[in-house]
This record gives structure tokens, sequence and C-alpha cells, in this order.
């Protein structure tokens, strides 16, 4: 049994703009820009949720990991419904469902009504 997914829900192309962003033209026609840094710090997996919620600890040691450039290393399709991003600082555990890409845009049209509350 296949499920059908809205129009707005379907990636017709994914691009890298410069070394900062990923661009998602979705079949409906909006276009979704999201930059790296704003992805890994919503990252949906489990572990970083937790971290989210914890307060900042002042005194926190970086590990080695963390010093490097945060990048995408590889960024895989998980069937039709989600990516999984694998980053420079070897996190891979979050998979981005096609509904939270698309909650998370960033382009100033969805950015626009988050600034009015």
């Amino acid at each position: 049994m296949s499920v059908s997914r809205p129009e707005s829900l379907q990636p017709a192309s994914l691009s890298k703009e410069g070394a900062d962003r990923l661009i998602i033209r979705w079949k409906d026609g909006h276009h979704s820009i999201y930059s790296w840094k704003y992805l890994r710090d919503h990252c949906p997996c489990a572990g970083c949720r937790e971290e989210r919620v914890k307060p900042a600890d002042p005194f926190r040691i970086l590990k080695a990991n963390e010093l490097v450039r945060l990048a995408p290393v590889a960024m895989e399709p998980v069937g039709y419904y989600a990516y999984k991003i694998t980053w420079s600082d070897g996190h891979d555990s979050g998979l981005y469902t096609l509904e939270s890409l698309r909650e998370l845009c960033q382009c100033p049209a969805c950015a626009a009504p988050a600034k009015k509350t």
C-alpha cells in the first residue's frame, strides 16, 4: 500500500547555496531556505532535543569534534519521508522529516509571521 503525500511535502530539488545554506524547491512552488547551523541546532533526534531543554553549562569543555567547522558531510533520503544528515562533528542520528523541514523553513515569507508575534 502506498501513502500519498500532499504536493506541498514533496521536494522537487535540493541544492546547496554557497557553503552555508540548503535550498529545497518543493513541488508546490515554495522555496525553503535553511542555514546548515540552523538545521544542526534543530536536530530532531532525542539526544539533541534533550540537550536543548537543559540549562546551558558555562563550564562545559568542548570536545575535539566540536571544534571542526560545522558542515554537512552527507545527506541521504530515508524512504519518501525524511532525510538523514551526517555532520562534520560526527553526529548523524537525526531524521529530518519532510514535514519538519517545511516547518523549519527560514525563507522571508515563512519567517515573517513569526516576527509578528
